[in-house]
């Protein structure tokens, strides 16, 4: 299976997602609309944040890390959505090689038997564009096809995916508009969490003005 990502012409995820009411959103974001960094073309490299009216049960509460986008489509892989699968027990030879924690991620909805994987890389590495291509700064798509123990001194951290998260050109804007995501800067650090659990709340806590106050809405807004 291939481990390179480009962006899908004809696969997404599906319909646009459903949020609930825009009204609380507009009361706290200033100038009264969802904002995002930059136009919709320029997410590659940057985060997906899932907005707390994000009711789709695959992306509730989610960071995507945006590897394509582009006038096909768009692919992002879901940053903090750990399953119980050990790496060991699919790939081996790379289990040695990956971040903490040791299991396979689930990506996205889209393809759950393709695999894709993240590494970190050195400054300079020596290596092909093939083997590990620039996403994130020393963050990289990983080729799981590529030799393991050659690649040991360049690189780590590695991350295994399950999937990944597609939308077609229009979709993704669609998305963002209707108050689905926010986009925002990446830190490469993001990509191979040690507390993927936390990274929804730290990402927005690292935002400036009044986007970090999303940080604290609440896990169940009945309940309080």
């Amino acid at each position: 299976m291939g481990t390179r990502a480009s962006a899908p012409k004809t696969q997404k995820t599906g319909g646009l997602r459903r949020v609930g009411t825009r009204q609380y959103a507009r009361r706290q974001v200033p100038g009264g609309e969802f904002r995002h960094t930059g136009d919709v073309p320029g997410t590659k490299g940057r985060l997906l944040v899932a907005t707390p009216l994000l009711v789709d049960q695959n992306f509730e509460r989610t960071v995507v890390l945006m590897l394509e986008d582009n006038e096909d489509g768009a692919l992002g892989l879901v940053l903090n959505r750990p399953s119980p699968l050990e790496v060991r027990d699919p790939l081996p030879d790379w289990a040695d090689l990956s971040a903490s924690p040791p299991v396979v991620f689930v990506g996205g909805p889209v393809s759950r038997s393709s695999v894709i994987a993240l590494a970190r890389c050195s400054d300079e590495p020596e290596v092909s564009d093939d083997a590990w291509t620039a996403v994130l700064g020393p963050i990289g798509v990983l080729d799981l096809t590529a030799d393991a123990a050659l690649l040991h001194a360049i690189v780590g951290d590695v991350r295994v995916f399950a999937g990944y998260a597609g939308w077609d050109s229009e979709q993704l804007r669609g998305e963002i508009a209707e108050g689905a995501w926010f986009v925002v800067d990446a830190d490469p650090n993001d990509a191979t969490t040690d507390e993927p659990e936390e990274l929804w709340r730290d990402v927005l806590r690292r935002q400036p003005d009044k986007l970090k106050l999303f940080a604290n809405y609440p896990d169940d807004v009945n309940a309080n």
